[in-house]
């Protein structure tokens, strides 16, 4: 990693577990298996020019760990997933159930089938409970992860500051505000718990169907975009000439 994008205090703090590269590599494209991509398809890719926010590799490659999963190439983690939160919106949801209840309720069952199968093991011939696991984790990936967060928060400040509130870029505020607003309609319509699941469902199902309909989508968001930059070059133009006016009287 280049010593620039972490303060000094916090590179002074990486070198005491070693070469920061060997525990810090913010860029993890490196790190994807391409193998199950052709020389071919990647050719393909990198030649198409209106693919959607402008990739050039496979949607598999771009997800990385998590495309097995949300592009249903692991079918049963997959339906495993998807159920789960399925079952937790209908207990929530539908059975009125409240998280905190459920939580304990279910870690309270747990406690006492241990326990009352660890003590029928002592006496009996059954076979005894699984020992508990030795958890072990680096104390690299969580520096790691501090960082990492720490970029994103000072990078989302600064977009903030210099390219929406004092910035002069329509567009770029458009962009941050426009989502902020359906946000807001959408909260008016749905819970949390309810909002949650269907960004779930969401996230289960549209990557798998735009990889299998890629090219008709991205030709009908092509269509879209260039359609959408006309219409902002008209409301551009307006309000510029409405500011124009203002500024005169």
């Amino acid at each position: 990693m280049d010593p620039v994008d972490v303060d000094i205090a916090d590179y002074d703090f990486l070198s005491d577990f070693g070469d920061p590269d060997d525990h810090l590599d913010l860029d993890h494209d490196h790190d994807r298996d391409d193998g199950d991509f052709s020389d071919a398809e990647i050719e393909y890719y990198l030649n198409s020019t209106n693919r959607l926010f402008g990739r050039q590799r496979p949607l598999h490659l771009i997800l990385g760990g998590v495309a097995d999963i949300i592009l249903w190439r692991n079918k049963e983690i997959s339906a495993c997933v998807l159920g789960g939160a399925t079952v937790l919106w209908l207990l929530f949801e539908w059975m009125n159930f409240h998280c905190l209840s459920l939580f304990c309720n279910v870690l309270l069952l747990l406690l006492a089938s241990f326990f009352i199968w660890s003590n029928l093991a002592a006496f009996t011939n059954i076979v005894p409970p699984p020992e508990f696991p030795d958890v072990t984790l680096p104390e690299g990936s969580f520096v790691e992860a501090a960082l990492l967060l720490r970029r994103e928060f000072h990078q989302a400040i600064r977009t903030l500051r210099d390219d929406v509130i004092l910035g002069t870029d329509f567009k770029r505020f458009l962009l941050v505000t426009c989502p902020l607003g359906v946000l807001s309609i959408l909260g008016s319509w749905f819970n949390f718990f309810t909002l949650s699941y269907l960004v779930t469902v969401m996230l289960m199902t549209m990557p798998m169907l735009y990889e299998s309909y890629e090219d008709s989508v991205d030709d009908f968001v092509e269509k879209s975009l260039v359609e959408m930059k006309k219409q902002y070059t008209l409301l551009d133009e307006k309000v510029h000439h409405t500011l124009q006016n203002i500024s005169s009287c």
